[in-house]
């Protein structure tokens, strides 16, 4: 028996009977030679940690835009909080470790410079819309790896396209995710508004700081600990109903007063100007962007082509192309 037969016998033997096993994954859309030492869900989550667009996601926007300070979350740390919440709970529901991760690690890699400013403008500007859910699954499927795709499991990529609030995951450790998605950004997205000035902890809602705790530390580990009780041993995932109703109204109050304040969001209007006038300057002249071959031989339109190529941009990558393309060279 090598390591990856014990490590899959290991499955079988302690996690939850509504877990996933990775001996069982539906597989891949190319079938590959097993790895002696590591589950395909391992492999997987190694395949996302070491490609480019994980490593892009350390110079993208969070939530705040040109933040002063180097505390305020990036993408990545954002991504690696999501991991941290999720194995928590998988470990404690007996889920599948492994597949929760691979699942966090690539949730986010489609999202686009400036955060969710930048996806608005290609969600306006590509004709079908975009939406960074849609677009991680693209990377990992078409656009990673020199044009082949990671050729991820089948579990891992519906986990990924499946992590919205709106999604339904396939597998428990899918909802995981995405439950965890929202525990991260809602409660360190306070935390970085308070660091901003634009909250205090006193102007959250009262019953939700009576319910989940009047700390960062304390609301996530008082929604952990909820899910874990309401879930232990039971075929699904969910927050109990009276810290779902709080946690729901947490980020009710969070759209309102941070994602659409213009103290938090006051560069949004630059940022989406750069984005916009990158993708009609690339859709105009794809020399500007080598992208004159793809255009004349991919089956994809140009616009969608445009959009794979800004929104795995950093925001700085954005920043200089826009200053290269419209900013006279001796005012840079």
């Amino acid at each position: 028996m090598n390591a990856r037969e014990y490590r899959e016998e290991l499955e079988r033997k302690i996690l939850s009977p509504y877990a996933m096993l990775s001996s069982e994954t539906k597989g891949r859309e190319r079938p590959m030679e097993q790895c002696e030492l590591r589950t395909d869900f391992i492999r997987d989550r190694d395949r996302i940690i070491h490609c480019k667009s994980f490593r892009r996601l350390k110079h993208k926007t969070q939530v705040f835009l040109s933040p002063q300070g180097d505390h305020y979350r990036t993408r990545l740390t954002h991504t690696l909080e999501v991991s941290q919440i999720a194995r928590t709970i998988a470990r404690a529901l007996r889920l599948n470790e492994d597949l929760v991760e691979a699942i966090a690690m690539g949730h986010d890699l489609g999202h686009t410079p400036f955060g969710h400013s930048g996806e608005d403008v290609l969600n306006a500007l590509l004709p079908g819309g975009f939406e960074h859910n849609v677009q991680s699954l693209r990377v990992v499927e078409r656009l990673e790896n020199e044009g082949k795709g990671l050729n991820l499991t089948f579990e891992v990529r519906d986990g990924i396209v499946n992590h919205k609030k709106s999604g339904h995951p396939a597998t428990l450790e899918g909802v995981v995710v995405s439950l965890a998605d929202r525990i991260a950004y809602i409660n360190h997205d306070i935390d970085d508004a308070e660091r901003a000035g634009i909250l205090k902890e006193s102007d959250l809602p009262e019953n939700a700081l009576r319910v989940l705790g009047n700390s960062h530390g304390k609301r996530i580990d008082t929604v952990i600990r909820d899910i874990v009780r309401e879930s232990a041993d039971r075929p699904y995932v969910r927050m109990s109903e009276e810290v779902a109703t709080e946690f729901d109204g947490l980020r009710s109050f969070m759209f309102r007063n941070v994602y659409k304040n213009p103290a938090a969001k006051g560069e949004e209007a630059r940022a989406q100007r750069v984005i916009g006038e990158l993708f009609r300057a690339y859709l105009k002249d794809p020399r500007e962007w080598n992208g004159e071959a793809l255009c004349e031989h991919s089956a994809e339109t140009p616009e969608r082509l445009v959009a794979d190529y800004i929104a795995g941009m950093t925001d700085n990558y954005a920043v200089s192309e826009f200053e290269r393309l419209f900013v006279p060279k001796a005012w840079r």
